[in-house]
């Protein structure tokens, strides 16, 4: 995983209801030991995706890839 997007001075505790199954699955594929860690991973996936989207809209719309369409 890339390094954490999160400021560690501005943390926040939260109190939410999740899938204990979802949660499960998520933290034995990214290979984390506690639910925390499993969060904070997936939220920071979720804004590198959202960056990386970005990025690649960019370069789209610079024509870097060409005109060609698959």
């Amino acid at each position: 995983m890339p390094k954490s997007r999160r400021n560690p001075v501005a943390k926040k505790r939260k109190n939410f209801v999740v899938d204990q199954h979802t949660l499960d699955a998520a933290r034995q594929a990214l290979g984390l030991p506690t639910d925390t860690a499993t969060v904070h991973a997936a939220l920071d996936a979720v804004v590198f995706r959202a960056e990386l989207y970005a990025a690649l809209d960019k370069l789209a719309e610079a024509d870097v890839f060409g005109s060609a369409r698959c």
